[in-house]
């Protein structure tokens, strides 16, 4: 088989250089496979007594799963510290026969090692490629790991410290999704290298380097029939290693521009954009290698001439498109001259960029692109080795696109290729959404002289503001709605949310049917009997308004924040949305599969699926809040849900005799309650009462109980334990709160500075109290690594027991916890949304309307035995409920030693 490649000599005619008389340049090969799979290809070129070889992996750094990046490469490293039979640095022999072109690379999809020796010499270096191929893993050691570790190191700290060394990095983070093979860089990361082991490097040559993932290219003083011999006598015996999945395809292009921008020591600025272009085997590649020349390909290209000689605002400007297996990659490069205004620079960079594509190349242009390329093919192929010599072509011929020959299409396609073609090619890529990366030279700083003397320590704060929070006012609308309203004038905006006393514990009262009440309140903006959901989301975007309905153990809600102008038409759908719900049966359909689904997220979640089961186990049947705590309800439920349970729901609860309107911010109550009163004051009540809800108070059981819910590989166990406390209400809240946030309610508390900072079991470890009207749940919640789940347990136990103990609260501590909750108070109630929070808890709670207000002197007024007697009162360890969700087999015996209780076991594949 011949290649031809045809070379044109640049006549010049006029200003235009033609394509004329072509040179013949015949590439002879052919190619061979072994028994084993190793494809071999060979070139005889006679014209010195030299022979290049060159071995092809087809592994790159795309191969390398997370938390390994940087290994293909680390590993090439390895390749040249010796085998099992010459254990030895591979340069010595090497050198000493003469080779040049010695080498190895690796890039995104594969890992080359090369070199060009004297006839005379290749049975060496034919012996030396395959021992490291087929005999190697004898000779890697962990002292050859650590130091070739260490090489790659310096090599990227050499790369990084590069003027804009550091570019590589977000570009391919910033213009890749998560999880593409390319968004990494071939370097890799130093803490990856740091961890790159002993047995991976093992496993990556078994996995990837066998011979019939390799490809050997002879091109030199040499023909095929010798090359079969000597090819299987030093290969043939090497196994083929296993099947190796190769992806072909994977450029995703970005849907929007993206903008980013970097500071570097570097003496001028740089922008750099990129686009997501085919891959390598592609037509289009070559199309666009002829779209980069015109464009930024050398002095004669647009941006040269518009941007450093016309212009001269840069002193580099280029384009390039660089092709892989899965994909290119298309950018434009312009350092602009350190003086120059970087914003013209990158005007006229854009203005060059679309006048070309507008109109795309001239057919003079085109023909000086095509010759330049061919030109530079044939400067390669003078070479049969090195970095890009015959040798090198044959070889991603026969890699990429299963044909040595590939480089006659590619220059078929070159000398067919259009002004028109190049232009589609290129407006295909550069239309899409690019990635544009900034670097920026550092700023000139100066510092002042120290004036602090440091050695004083931290400056004391020996004061702590007033919250100022707004007065209320408070009304009722005609139809005796309670309408209650806080002044904030900061900005023109306006927050609503009308309360419902509701929430999850009226799921009780529905036939039972969990979820009741949040499926409801999800269902009041997908339509009403004047509006679409598609409507009143349009309507929303117009008024520049958001709305949101929800629910939690005592209320639903429906909440708004208005713009101060379009305050009356928002009130207006508002109104519409709680008033006239429609439930279209074709809505509920939609959401009942949509919300099936969030269950089934739910259960597998170890936190949501714990909040799922703990609270009939400390509440029991019957009681209102014995409802999983994520307000979803159940599958059952769900499905059995119809559109009579929430048109009965709604009649129930959602009613104006079971409802206050909160209002917060840039109005005031006369401005208001007019139109309020014009979109609810014709509202009225059913006939029937508001029913009530069973929360009465339950006791703490004598003994706790342990679930355990197996999920089996997991690597940590969720621990999350509950008994119910006094309500959030209770006389001596101020009390709780703070005795909480010593044992596990912050993170400098005992319970995650135990597992977390000194143990380093748990990314974070806490207690919490849930606020409920009625009694809460006391939750003690801990992530934990699988082999540490007993003694995570007992470290808890341990914890909650001294707390109650011989280590109960000290000074430091209160004092902290008090200082914390007291002097966060004015960045707690900043914005109107705080404040209407705030309104909307302290009804709920039954507290006056400024009672942030009135907590500063109650922490302040704490003292260690009324933290002692709400440890004493809310904490129970011994009564504690708790579900683990995680490995049963690996944590049972553990968990059964400690005595916590009875032990229910539970499948999370069954829940």
């Amino acid at each position: 088989m011949k290649l031809r490649i045809f070379i044109a000599s640049a006549l010049m005619l006029a200003v235009t250089p033609t394509i004329s008389h072509a040179a013949d340049i015949d590439l002879p090969y052919e190619q061979f496979t072994l028994d084993n799979g190793l494809q071999v290809v060979v070139h005889e070129d006679r014209k010195a007594p030299l022979v290049a070889v060159s071995i092809w992996y087809h592994v790159g750094s795309k191969d390398e799963p997370e938390g390994k990046t940087g290994f293909a490469h680390l590993f090439e490293h390895i390749m040249f510290n010796g085998s099992e039979n010459f254990d030895d640095d591979w340069f010595g022999p090497l050198e000493e026969v003469g080779a040049t072109g010695l080498n190895g690379t690796t890039w995104f999809d594969r890992t080359n090692y090369f070199q060009t020796v004297p006839t005379t010499a290749l049975d060496r270096v034919l012996w030396m490629e395959s021992d490291r191929m087929g005999h190697l893993l004898g000779a890697v050691t962990q002292e050859k790991l650590d130091e070739q570790r260490g090489v790659v190191q310096n090599e990227k700290r050499q790369g990084d410290n590069q003027p804009y060394g550091m570019m590589e990095y977000a570009t391919l983070e910033g213009l890749l999704p998560a999880g593409h093979p390319y968004r990494h860089s071939t370097i890799g990361s130093m803490e990856d290298l740091e961890a790159a082991s002993l047995e991976t490097a093992q496993q990556w040559f078994k996995d990837y380097y066998g011979a019939a993932n390799a490809i050997l290219v002879l091109a030199g003083d040499i023909d095929t029939e010798t090359a079969k011999t000597m090819v299987e006598k030093y290969f043939g015996d090497i196994p083929a290693g296993p099947p190796v999945t190769q992806a072909k395809a994977n450029a995703p292009k970005l849907a929007t521009d993206k903008r980013e921008v970097m500071y570097d020591r570097i003496p001028q600025p740089r922008i750099d954009r990129n686009w997501v272009a085919p891959g390598r085997t592609t037509r289009e590649a070559v199309l666009l290698d002829l779209a980069s020349q015109v464009l930024g390909g050398g002095k004669t290209s647009r941006l040269y001439k518009h941007l450093i000689d016309d212009l001269q605002i840069a002193t580099s400007a280029s384009a390039n498109n660089q092709s892989h297996e899965l994909m290119g990659f298309y950018s434009v490069t312009v350092d602009a001259k350190a003086d120059a205004d970087l914003a013209e620079v990158e005007r006229e960079m854009e203005a060059t960029i679309d006048a070309f594509l507008a109109k795309g190349p001239t057919a003079a242009e085109l023909s000086r692109a095509k010759t330049r390329i061919k030109a530079n093919i044939l400067r390669g192929l003078e070479e049969i080795g090195g970095f890009g010599g015959k040798a090198v072509v044959l070889a991603q011929g026969a890699l990429y696109a299963d044909d040595p020959g590939f480089i006659l299409t590619q220059l078929e396609w070159l000398d067919e290729a259009t002004p028109k073609e190049v232009l589609a090619a290129a407006r295909d890529v550069m239309n899409a959404g690019n990635y544009q990366l900034t670097v920026l030279p550092f700023p000139e700083y100066s510092t002042s002289e120290p004036v602090v003397d440091r050695s004083t320590g931290l400056p004391a704060v020996t004061s702590t503001p007033d919250l100022v929070f707004p007065d209320v006012a408070e009304t009722t609308l005609s139809n005796g709605m309670k309408l209650v309203v806080a002044e904030r004038h900061t900005v023109p905006l306006v927050e609503i949310a009308v309360q419902f006393d509701a929430g999850y514990a009226a799921d009780s009262t529905s036939g039972g049917k969990l979820g009741a009440s949040s499926f409801t309140s999800s269902m009041l903006d997908e339509g009403t009997k004047k509006r679409s959901a598609a409507q009143i989301a349009e309507q929303l975007e117009s008024l520049g308004a958001n709305m949101s309905a929800g629910a939690n153990l005592d209320t639903s809600t429906v909440q708004m924040s208005a713009l101060k102008d379009n305050l009356k038409p928002s009130l207006n759908l508002l109104a519409d949305v709680i008033r006239n719900p429609a439930f279209e049966q074709s809505e509920i359909d939609k959401l009942r599969a949509r919300w099936l689904a969030g269950i089934e997220q739910e259960k597998a979640s170890p936190v949501s699926l714990a909040l799922r089961l703990l609270p009939p186990e400390i509440y029991g049947d019957g009681h209102a809040y014995a409802a999983p705590l994520t307000g979803s309800g159940t599958v059952e439920s769900i499905n059995s849900l119809t559109r009579d349970d929430l048109t009965g729901f709604h009649e129930k609860w959602l009613r104006p005799d079971n409802a206050t309107i909160f209002v917060v911010g840039d109005t005031t109550l006369d401005e208001i309650k007019p139109m309020l009163e014009g979109v609810f004051g014709n509202w009225s009540a059913p006939d029937t009462a508001v029913p009530s809800k069973n929360i009465e108070a339950v006791e703490v059981p004598e003994k706790g109980k342990v679930i355990i819910v197996d999920k089996p590989g997991s690597p940590q166990s969720l621990i999350l334990a509950a008994h119910v406390a006094p309500p959030t209400n209770a006389p001596n809240a101020i009390a709780i709160n703070a005795m909480n946030d010593i044992i596990g309610g912050q993170f400098s508390a005992r319970v995650n500075m135990n597992l977390r900072e000194d143990k380093g079991w748990a990314y974070g470890a806490y207690t919490f109290l849930q606020g409920a009207t009625g009694q809460r749940p006391f939750m003690v919640y801990a992530p934990v690594q699988t082999d540490k789940t007993k003694e995570s347990l007992q470290e808890l136990l341990s914890e909650l027991n001294a707390y109650k103990g011989d280590k109960p609260a000290t000074a430091p501590e209160l004092e902290r916890t008090v200082l914390n909750n007291v002097r966060s108070l004015p960045g707690s109630y900043e914005t109107s949304g705080d404040v209407l929070g705030s309104l909307t808890a302290s009804q709920r709670y039954g507290r006056p309307w400024n009672y942030p207000a009135t907590v500063k002197d109650k922490y302040e007024a704490l003292s260690i035995a009324d933290i002692t007697a709400a440890a004493d009162e809310v904490i129970h360890p011994e009564s504690l409920i708790w579900v683990i969700v995680g490995d049963y087999e690996k944590i049972e015996d553990g968990i059964r030693s400690l005595n916590l209780g009875e032990i229910e076991v539970k499948k999370a594949s069954e829940l």
